[in-house]
């Protein structure tokens, strides 16, 4: 659907403000119930989903043009998806999808904001998200016993991802996760130099034929890989294999995991024993894209009529992704069965978790928007006695590493994939 499809949510928007807000059912704490970090940074209306179906109706009728202001509302978003799970408590409308189809038309109209500009011409010459050279893809795997993808086959393909691959500092999380999948026993691979993008971030910032070439790549690689099963480490990725392929009509064909949903599978079988002490409180971060975004996507078509000039009826009725069936409990599950580790939880969780700042292109453009975010985060995780925040996502781990080294904070970072190894 194009932006201007979505005229009638953008009638139907009620100004209601669940959009800023977690669901009240779910506030316990005064100071960590907001669930938009746009709106609660910038305290503008323009900056909230309600917002944007105003500018976007503005935009409809001529009222308004796409300008530096514009762009910046549009853009200080980290399309984390938490207005758009809100929002669907009160009414069914969709904010999250009417943005990244503004974004879409910003991008194809040439309004561009400059840092993105710069990500997506890295994208564009060197396949990553990085700005890295692509023959580097491959060093983080470097003096690892496991097979080359681009001369032997394997029955799992493990894809580290742009961040993975490119920031050293994270390396050893990306090879720690390749090697307790490969010394479990798994038939396991990876594409090195040749592994490409996903995609979903570019998609994010509005560069939808970025996710269509890179869709038709990657389906490419794993037929000539001749894999059953593509396991990511990274949230991001996961998003964009299972969701966005989806979305625009290019499902894979093969088994997408997340890493975690892959150790769960060996602990249960008695593959991998968790039986080493951990004595630490954890709380756990659920990266967006594990999450809300992580949920399956929901294709519908047929009609939309407007009964008595007012009410909207779908023909066949039509359903929505509300977040809850994202992955949540299995990386629960997961920091449970490690012996003297204690989980507590945050005030925001599963489909209404606060973002850790890095989606959207924010860390891209507006860096001190995202370590703002981090640090809230952040926040919230000691205001429930957590000696150390958990995620399962690249991304996060980066923007929290970032936001606590900004903010003198020594609260702990982990990927879940450290704690396992940990504990094995």
């Amino acid at each position: 659907m194009a932006w201007q499809d979505y005229v009638h949510d953008m009638q139907r928007c009620t100004r209601c403000s669940y959009c800023k807000w977690i669901p009240y059912r779910y506030m316990k704490n005064i100071d960590f119930i907001e669930g938009c970090p746009s709106i609660s940074r910038y305290n503008w209306h323009a900056y909230s989903a309600s917002g944007k179906f105003n500018i976007a109706y503005s935009l409809l009728q001529d009222r308004i043009e796409i300008d530096d202001t514009f762009l910046d509302v549009l853009y200080k978003c980290h399309m984390d998806g938490s207005c758009d799970v809100a929002c669907k408590v009160q009414q069914d409308i969709e904010p999250l999808q009417l943005m990244q189809e503004l974004r879409i038309k910003c991008v194809e109209d040439g309004q561009l904001v400059p840092a993105h500009m710069v990500v997506i011409e890295g994208l564009r010459k060197e396949d990553n998200m990085m700005q890295s050279p692509k023959a580097d893809r491959g060093k983080w795997a470097e003096g690892l016993d496991v097979k080359d993808l681009t001369q032997e086959n394997a029955e799992v393909i493990y894809h580290a991802g742009c961040r993975y691959a490119f920031d050293e500092e994270l390396w050893p999380i990306a090879r720690a996760g390749l090697t307790l999948l490969r010394d479990a026993g798994i038939d396991i691979g990876i594409m090195g130099i040749e592994e490409a993008c996903c995609g979903g971030r570019a998609y994010e910032l509005g560069y939808a034929g970025e996710l269509t070439k890179y869709a038709e790549h990657q389906i490419e690689t794993f037929r000539t890989a001749g894999v059953k099963t593509v396991v990511t480490p990274c949230s991001d990725c996961y998003a964009c294999f299972k969701v966005l392929y989806d979305k625009i009509g290019k499902k894979p064909g093969i088994e997408v995991l997340h890493i975690t949903e892959y150790i769960q599978r060996l602990i249960k079988d008695g593959k991998l024993r968790l039986t080493r002490e951990i004595p630490l409180t954890v709380t756990y971060h659920d990266p967006c894209h594990l999450g809300r975004l992580g949920e399956p996507w929901v294709h519908w078509q047929g009609k939309e009529y407007k009964v008595m000039g007012q009410m909207i009826v779908h023909d066949p009725p039509k359903k929505y992704r509300r977040g809850a069936n994202g992955i949540y409990e299995i990386p629960r599950d997961i920091l449970r069965s490690i012996p003297g580790l204690r989980l507590v939880e945050m005030y925001r969780i599963k489909e209404y978790a606060w973002c850790c700042g890095a989606g959207g292109g924010v860390i891209d453009a507006y860096p001190e928007f995202a370590t703002w975010t981090g640090n809230e985060r952040l926040r919230e995780a000691e205001a429930v006695g957590a000696e150390a925040i958990v995620s399962a996502c690249p991304w996060c781990k980066r923007n929290f590493m970032d936001a606590a080294g900004e903010n003198g904070n020594n609260i702990e970072v982990f990927d879940i994939i450290e704690l396992v190894q940990r504990a094995l």
